[in-house]
């Protein structure tokens, strides 16, 4: 029998990469895999679905896949995910000591769309009690002007944002034209130790780990999204992408858990490994529905909230039916 050929695009991770250079293989399926930065990925399979698979921005992809009749569809295999309490950055001029002055603030993000930023957002609205009204929002390039919004959005009326083309958000805060940004990414001149910029919480991971403890939420920034057409066509190639995607990471974190094969020359990476695989109850980087189901919902909440998503949507809507069925014999 022939194999079905697909093109894949996503960034170089390890957890990918026994997949990606032919060490698993996902049964039935000839892969043509393009190893591009995400930003590329993001861009490309929104504007012009070049790829069949694409790695897509969290958020980004609750737009698309809420759209009436929408064409993608997901994988929960999870690219990227990290907390975002250190991605704060203020201008220590503008007097912010706590999430509460951040009312009546100027913040700024790379796009309203950028999953880090919309994170965070729905934890000041939702549980700081600094609404999404209480802020003026900015949006700019991270560190170079001209970034653009890559999906269209439908922000909620009292809530004001102002674009600037010609500025980036590190130029804004430095020169104290914002008080704050979020950021995936330390801005430059926080890089640059500008004596005025620093993260808003620098006990970030005490915080972190507080938060995970209390909701089981482990933020998800980018997944697999896929052609809604392959899966119509093509029932069989969901699972069996899930299938290689998960034995990929499962050999990517038994190397991470072992010092003798370690990819990552950092004296006690192993020990810090282990440590996380206990607090996170044996699989630090969850894979599927019922296992990420609290994170699928906020960020369902989230974005809705924000004018990104369309409408509220339940994880099982947002993946192909039966993908997780069980086949334990």
């Amino acid at each position: 029998m022939s194999l079905l050929k697909l093109t894949i695009a996503t960034t170089d991770y390890d957890h990918f990469r026994d997949f990606r250079l032919g060490q698993v293989k996902a049964e039935g399926i000839d892969l043509n895999w393009l190893n591009l930065g995400h930003h590329e990925c993001f861009a490309r399979f929104t504007a012009n679905r070049e790829f069949d698979l694409s790695e897509l921005s969290f958020a980004k992809f609750c737009t698309q896949v809420t759209r009436k009749d929408s064409d993608i569809i997901g994988l929960p295999v999870i690219c990227s995910r990290l907390f975002r309490f250190s991605s704060f950055y203020v201008n220590k001029k503008s007097g912010i000591k706590t999430a509460k002055d951040l009312i009546g603030k100027k913040i700024g993000s790379p796009e309203w769309a950028h999953s880090a930023a919309v994170y965070m957002r729905g934890w000041l609205h939702n549980d700081m009690g600094v609404k999404l009204k209480d802020v003026h929002w900015y949006q700019a390039g991270a560190n170079s002007p001209g970034r653009a919004e890559k999906v269209e959005i439908s922000l909620p009326e009292d809530v004001k944002l102002t674009r600037v083309a010609d500025k980036s958000l590190s130029e804004m805060l430095a020169s104290g034209e914002i008080d704050c940004a979020i950021i995936a990414r330390p801005p430059t001149c926080f890089l640059e130790g500008h004596p005025d910029i620093v993260r808003l919480f620098p006990d970030y991971l005490e915080m972190e780990e507080d938060y995970f403890a209390k909701t089981k939420v482990w933020p998800i920034m980018h997944i697999i999204a896929m052609k809604k057409s392959i899966v119509e066509q093509y029932p069989w190639v969901a699972r069996n992408m899930f299938n290689a995607f998960q034995e990929s990471k499962k050999r990517s974190l038994e190397r991470l858990l072992d010092p003798a094969v370690s990819r990552y020359p950092i004296p006690w990476l192993t020990t810090y490994a282990r440590k996380m695989r206990d607090m996170f109850n044996g699989d630090t980087f969850p894979y599927g529905i019922e296992e990420n189901r609290a994170t699928w919902e906020l960020m369902s909440l989230y974005t809705y909230q924000q004018g990104i998503a369309h409408r509220p949507f339940t994880p099982e809507e947002i993946f192909p039916k039966g993908i997780m069925t069980s086949v334990i014999i």
